[in-house]
């Protein structure tokens, strides 16, 4: 099956505006911007055939385009990063079957984790779209549960059932649980990790559907796939010592600074 990775990025974040632009130090004191990492970590994946920046922006287009990457104009209609892959997947020519969204705020995104999600994928004809998830022990679940009682947009939570079929997404913690737990301890609690990829019919079909109510107060675009039937599966990956976090506020710079750092990461 042929893999597209697309990587849509906005300057017009209402939470961020010019995120993609914004310059993250590594392990060695090098400085890369969060759209060049993100296309790093997407380059590194094995078995995909293409990858590309969906942007509406030329602030953005220049900048990528100045590290090597191949650059998809798109409409600053979109209201999602799903319906800017939508866009830039049918101006390729809509020939890809597989169609991975690698959102430009992820660039601690493992390699294996998109590997799994699309092995995941391909294992399982009947769903249209797969998504990652990470179980947390209980260092994570606390960070969570401190972003939440700051008021902070931390990671999302997902629900699954017995065979990885999504129920819900959530940016509160759930499912609840009143447990006390080691750092190192798995708790009950999934961090989705913001990753997708989906079939050509279900990503076209995306954009045509109307926003609902469940994606309007949570914030969360997979959840037009749950609100209209669509199957999504949740594919479970291993940190491997890994630290993962996405960037969706100013206070998540440091923190991803420091996770580079003890990671080794350039």
């Amino acid at each position: 099956m042929s893999v597209l990775i697309v990587i849509p990025a906005r300057y017009a974040s209402s939470r961020y505006p010019g995120k993609p632009l914004v310059p993250l130090t590594g392990a060695t004191g090098q400085s890369q911007t969060l759209i060049e990492r993100s296309w790093r970590a997407a380059l590194a994946v094995d078995g995909v055939d293409r990858v590309v920046v969906a942007t509406d922006d030329d602030r953005i287009k220049e900048a990528s385009e100045a590290f090597g990457a191949e650059v998809v104009m798109t409409s600053d209609t979109c209201g999602n990063g799903t319906e800017r892959c939508a866009e830039a997947h049918q101006a390729l020519g809509a020939g890809y079957e597989i169609v991975v969204n690698l959102q430009g705020d992820a660039p601690l995104t493992p390699a294996w984790f998109i590997e799994g999600l699309v092995a995941g994928l391909r294992a399982a004809p009947d769903a249209e779209i797969a998504t990652p998830v990470l179980r947390c022990d209980g260092a994570t679940l606390r960070g969570f549960l401190e972003d939440r009682r700051a008021d902070r947009v931390g990671g999302t939570t997902a629900v699954f059932g017995v065979a990885g079929q999504a129920m819900y997404f959530s940016k509160e913690v759930i499912p609840y649980t009143n447990d006390t737990y080691a750092d190192d301890a798995d708790t009950p609690v999934f961090h989705h990790v913001g990753v997708y990829a989906y079939r050509p019919d279900a990503l076209a079909a995306y954009p045509t559907w109307p926003v609902g109510p469940l994606e309007t107060l949570e914030g969360l675009e997979q959840l037009r796939f749950l609100e209209n039937g669509r199957q999504v599966l949740c594919v479970e990956v291993e940190a491997r010592g890994r630290q993962f976090w996405e960037l969706n506020n100013p206070a998540d710079v440091p923190r991803i600074e420091a996770m580079m750092a003890e990671m080794g990461v350039v």
